[in-house]
């Protein structure tokens, strides 16, 4: 089934300091090597660190089919400024028409710059300009600075979820506790 509405995003956005766009199959080796593949950044993420280019792709491929049936997907995480290198990822995840999922993953030198609030901020506006009601997002109990953000950009904490998720860099096949945070859009 395909999401139709006549409101979607853009492919491409741009925030004070950053540019986001959709990624591209051409981002594979880039998207790899500076983040998705690091055990120290996918630690507390709920997908496991790619081992292979392969796994890369096959993400780039689920990618391309959330963009296909939703009004949003994945979106890979720039500088503003030109030539400026692979920072990131954020995105949002449909689960209905008025529910979504975002998130962030920012490679290890982007850390400590704000940029993950930045892309949290710019998921919101985008969630809400896309009719979403409720946009959740998830981080692991004891992963303090993501919980920090989520705060920050005025999502509120709706408690701890008891053995909700697997964190597969953790511990594969054990699932963990989790903060669960929300926002909800009046209409």
């Amino acid at each position: 089934m395909t999401f139709t509405t006549a409101v979607r995003a853009p492919e491409t956005l741009v925030t004070t300091r950053l540019h986001l766009r959709r990624p591209a199959f051409s981002d594979a080796a880039d998207i790899f090597s500076r983040y998705a593949s690091d055990p120290a950044v996918t630690r507390y993420l709920s997908w496991p660190s790619h081992r292979h280019l392969e796994d890369t792709r096959a993400y780039l491929a689920w990618s391309d089919r959330q963009w296909e049936r939703w009004p949003a997907g994945p979106f890979l995480v720039f500088p503003r400024e030109p030539g400026g290198a692979l920072l990131g990822s954020t995105g949002l995840a449909f689960h209905g028409p008025q529910e979504a999922t975002t998130g962030y993953v920012l490679a290890r030198d982007a850390w400590g710059h704000g940029y993950a609030t930045e892309c949290l901020e710019a998921m919101i506006t985008l969630a809400r300009r896309l009719g979403v009601r409720r946009l959740t997002a998830m981080c692991h109990v004891e992963h303090i600075a993501s919980a920090h953000v989520m705060e920050k950009c005025g999502m509120h904490r709706n408690g701890i979820l008891r053995e909700n998720m697997e964190f597969p860099n953790l511990a594969p096949g054990v699932r963990q506790l989790v903060l669960r945070y929300s926002v909800e859009f009046p209409d």
